[in-house]
């Protein structure tokens, strides 16, 4: 799967758990998009599924924007393949 595939699904994935039309790469899932606990908790596990990964939950806190989600679940998915 390329990194543009990726970020696509991603999108789409958080787009459905905060039910938002559309938002940018750089937007702030908390300050700007409204994103709350349970909507975080929500979208991880839903990460972790489709992913088969397990995301520590120090990097919980890094998942700000798309592009860091990106980075972070492009940064281990090479570790769970290996």
């Amino acid at each position: 799967m390329s990194e543009l595939e990726m970020r696509h699904e991603l999108k789409t994935l958080i787009e459905e758990v905060m039910e938002l039309d559309n938002f940018g790469d750089d937007d702030n899932f908390v300050t700007e998009l409204g994103m709350d606990s349970v909507m975080a908790l929500e979208m991880v596990a839903r990460i972790e599924k489709r992913y088969r990964i397990r995301i520590p939950e120090e990097r919980f806190t890094q998942m700000k924007t798309l592009n860091d989600v990106v980075r972070i679940v492009a940064e281990i998915l090479p570790l769970v393949k290996s």
